[in-house]
């Protein structure tokens, strides 16, 4: 209010009179003299700033209506009087619903216990990093995923009456912010660990920067890609000496709960594995362009076989060679007797608990080796492999082979 008083008393030492009629929608009370009727329809100075005025008098109440006679004679500096005011106060409101965060026009405003008020979205990034207000840095009792905390309705109807045009603008461009990066760099990309198709990933997320993301992901798609963690920084083709590898898993959120504290555990399931072509960095994590990789199609499939199983014999400790001349009904059967044998010795990396999280061997050739890799008790450099290969199925054999060491090629 302070602000506006500014405005009207700039306007009121400058502006000219008009005339001004008061129309009372109640009786007055007799005891109000002439003079003051008088007064109540007097032109001070404009029409906005002789409403301004009556009301700071006390001489217009709540349940009156103002209406203003034109003058006789109306010069261009008198017709554009009220405009000029109303900029003013336009550009004075304007600075005082400035977020003190992102220091924009407030969107969706949200007032914190200790009477601030903020964009509803920056409150809830500034809620990733502190339970503190940014502005008096007092606690904050409020959840960090903001859900059930209301909206300001008396401001949010005040931007919307004063500017509408500026509050759809900024709307679009935190729209256009939380889409992702320039040039089609649109995934969220999670460093992390490995993952396969069809197989479930249980996740904590608990850094600012992937709370973010995990938040954007939740309103939107509820799709994210998951790479693993490049430690040596072993170049990955186009991309060089990054700090991922550059095949990795896209997953879609199943569940997600988030807990008091901001932490979040989700529940995800791997839809497909892709290659990243480019990457770039957004507000802390990393986004990219990806290429969804499939395995080959079931025609180019049996050509292989065809030709694979007409490859002369090899020598019974010739694993690899053996596996390659296999084909996929056969290893699928190979290994589903695999793991029924594994499971009557009550191996411990087949134990319920995993069964429970990954389910029984399924039947489908194409998803069987990313189930038999989830369960694999071998290193997840190991199980990379798969990722980049049109034939899972045989690389699998391959990596069980060479680090169980009893898979036997046929069945029992």
């Amino acid at each position: 209010m302070s602000s506006i008083a500014e405005v009207i008393a700039k306007h009121a030492s400058v502006s000219e009179s008009t005339a001004a009629q008061s129309e009372l929608d109640t009786i007055w009370d007799e005891g109000i003299s002439l003079p003051e009727k008088v007064a109540l329809q007097e032109a001070v100075r404009g029409r906005l700033v002789t409403t301004y005025l009556l009301a700071a008098e006390g001489k217009l109440l709540r349940d009156q209506d103002v209406g203003y006679l034109p003058p006789a004679v109306t010069s261009d500096e008198e017709r554009a009087l009220d405009v000029d005011v109303l900029s003013d106060l336009l550009e004075a409101t304007h600075r005082e619903v400035d977020c003190q965060v992102c220091y924009n026009l407030m969107l969706d405003p949200v007032t914190t216990s200790c009477g601030h008020t903020l964009c509803r979205n920056c409150l809830a990034r500034v809620l990733d990093h502190s339970q503190h207000c940014p502005v008096c840095r007092r606690g904050l009792a409020i959840p960090p995923s903001l859900h059930g905390q209301p909206s300001n309705k008396t401001l949010v109807q005040l931007l919307n009456g004063l500017c509408s045009e500026a509050v759809s603008a900024r709307a679009e461009a935190v729209a256009l912010e939380e889409t992702g990066g320039q040039g089609g760099l649109n995934v969220p990309l999670f460093v992390c660990t490995l993952g396969f198709p069809n197989q479930p990933t249980f996740l904590r997320i608990f850094e600012p920067r992937y709370r973010l993301m995990l938040r954007r992901c939740v309103e939107g798609n509820k799709e994210f890609g998951m790479l693993m963690y490049n430690r040596y920084l072993e170049p990955q083709g186009d991309l060089g000496p990054v700090h991922f590898y550059h095949y990795g898993i896209m997953l879609r959120i199943v569940h997600s709960q988030m807990l008091a504290d901001g932490t979040s555990l989700i529940e995800t399931r791997g839809i497909y594995r892709f290659r990243v072509k480019a990457h770039d960095v957004l507000d802390g994590y990393a986004v990219g362009s990806v290429e969804r990789l499939e395995d080959v199609s079931l025609t180019e499939e049996e050509r292989l076989e065809a030709i694979e199983t007409s490859l002369p014999p090899v020598a019974e400790d010739d694993v690899a060679g053996r596996i390659t001349r296999m084909s996929t009904q056969q290893l699928l059967a190979v290994g589903q007797d695999f793991i029924r044998r594994m499971q009557a010795r009550s191996a411990n990396w087949l134990q319920q608990r995993v069964l429970d999280i990954h389910g029984l061997p399924p039947d489908d050739a194409a998803m069987f080796p990313y189930w038999f890799a989830s369960v694999l008790p071998i290193s997840d450099e190991e199980k990379y492999k798969l990722m980049g290969t049109t034939t899972p199925l045989k690389v699998a054999f391959m990596l069980a082979a060479a680090n169980i060491g009893h898979v036997s090629l046929t069945q029992q």
